[in-house]
């Protein structure tokens, strides 16, 4: 996912605009060309262009950035608290597995598909879901293969079968893999429930929400958090209530939270990844040492673990991590890509909802004024990451032999040689779809659930399933999802 510059944010009527608000005078001074002349053409209307937009212009633009498109005509003048969660489904989204399904089959899939989740089923005629995968079971899972999850003695016994499972070749089941513990609660709603429903669960800290047919089981959809509010944000003037709020900067309404989870840029990967595991996190803001932030790594950058060649990035820095996400996305995208995961105290609900929208991110991090770098502010020229890959035979390597090598020694990459990393400023707190969605069923009369007893929750429920000291037999196993042909 390429992380858009802020004028790419629902503005691209306008992508010129900075650059005609500084005309030279070389511009103005066009000659005409000898055929213009001979013709008697008009001189070039470059001579007498002005500015489309003053600079306040500008920065209204940016604060406050029109929505994309027109608002759907099918629920103009409708109160958005009558409408059924079903209109916003789309059947043709749903992406299913079984339990039976290797790990490898359902990691292809999800990463082919594009789908940010999978559905399971008992098997392949059924339509009723009983839970669901997706990137944040594939980190556990990651973790687990590679020696980083540790049980306590409710889940020793499973993880010491998986273990002997991986080391005997053999694959491992979804079912398996679902057991080493469920990172998100699996809840439904049918269809003719109104938004109400939707929205006060949203707000108190789920993040999606299976659809299913009325007095039935059979799933027609699902719904995001990140759905619904880019649903609300491009329909907007519909809902008045809700409408109203854009213009409000952060600090006014008082949503997010100043508690954060960061982890240093000289961290190894691993550390990142086990963080995130342990507290629940989908993402997780990349700092220097003064909590400048630098970067952004999401549970869907494991897709770039998912080969035994990329093993030796997890011992590497997070900072190295960050520059193979941003050098993927520019050999996908065709072009560089720059992170834009955060905003400011003042930046208004309108510019902070167009930015998640537009990244399709789970929150923003709120920075403030970049705190001075013991790292030179000088900005070199960023590089092919160097990332050491084992040679190809080792894919196929018993199963009892982990197919990964020592990283070799190559060039660390500092905090001011990343694009960006004095674009950002001082981590001082987070603004995630849930607080905005909490905020918007607050402000329509619905009390929906504390969102910080459901992260103390996902926390509990994520740490239940550790304990100190080490399982040599799960660190024995390997993780080869690449044996299952998951092609990039």
């Amino acid at each position: 996912m390429q992380a858009p510059s802020s004028e790419d944010l629902r503005f691209h009527s306008s992508r010129s605009s900075p650059a005609r608000l500084n005309h030279t005078s070389s511009l103005s001074s066009h000659r005409q060309s000898f055929t213009e002349s001979l013709r008697g053409h008009p001189p070039s209307p470059r001579a007498t262009r002005q500015p489309s937009f003053s600079q306040a212009q500008l920065q209204e633009l940016l604060n406050n950035p029109p929505t994309a498109g027109t608002a759907d005509p099918t629920f103009s003048g409708r109160d958005w608290q009558t409408i059924g969660v079903g209109e916003l489904c789309d059947p043709a989204d749903l992406r299913w597995v079984e339990f039976d399904s290797g790990v490898e089959d359902a990691t292809n899939l999800l990463i082919n598909s594009g789908a940010h989740v999978l559905l399971v089923r008992h098997h392949k005629d059924e339509r009723a879901a009983h839970a669901t995968y997706d990137y944040r079971d594939l980190t556990q899972y990651l973790l687990f293969a590679t020696g980083q999850l540790h049980p306590d003695e409710e889940h020793f016994p499973i993880f010491t079968s998986l273990a002997k499972k991986a080391q005997a070749g053999h694959p491992i089941p979804l079912r398996d893999a679902k057991s080493l513990g469920n990172k998100e609660p699996f809840m439904t709603l049918p269809a003719t429930a109104n938004l109400t429903h939707a929205i006060e669960v949203f707000g108190g800290g789920v993040h999606r929400i299976v659809i299913v047919e009325e007095g039935t089981d059979n799933v027609v959809g699902i719904l995001s958090q990140l759905r619904l509010v880019k649903f609300l944000w491009e329909n907007g003037r519909n809902f008045p209530i809700i409408d109203s709020l854009y213009s409000s900067s952060i600090r006014e309404l008082g949503i997010g939270s100043q508690q954060t989870i960061s982890v240093n840029g000289d961290k190894a990967l691993k550390e990142a990844l086990k963080l995130m595991n342990n507290e629940g996190l989908t993402s997780l803001p990349v700092v220097d040492n003064q909590f400048n932030v630098i970067g952004n790594i999401s549970n869907v950058d494991v897709k770039l673990l998912t080969k035994s060649s990329s093993a030796p990035l997890l011992d590497n820095t997070c900072i190295h991590f960050i520059s193979v996400i941003l050098s993927t996305r520019g050999m996908n995208d065709g072009k560089d890509s720059f992170p834009v995961f955060h905003i400011n105290p003042y930046s208004t609900l309108a510019h902070t909802v167009a930015k998640l929208v537009a990244t399709r991110a789970h929150r923003m991090w709120v920075t403030e004024s970049p705190s001075p770098s013991l790292a030179s502010t000088s900005m070199p020229q960023l590089s092919q990451p160097s990332v050491s890959h084992p040679p190809s035979h080792l894919s196929s390597l018993p199963q009892s032999n982990p197919p990964f090598l020592p990283l070799s020694n190559s060039p660390s990459i500092s905090a001011s040689a990343m694009p960006g990393a004095n674009m950002g400023g001082r981590l001082a707190g987070v603004v995630s779809l849930t607080d905005i969605l909490n905020l918007f069923a607050r402000a329509s009369g619905l009390h929906p659930t504390d969102p910080d007893e459901r992260r103390r929750q996902r926390r509990r429920s994520s740490s239940s399933s550790m304990m100190r000291g080490s399982l040599d037999s799960a660190r024995s196993s390997s993780l080869d999802i690449s044996t299952a042909s998951i092609k990039r």
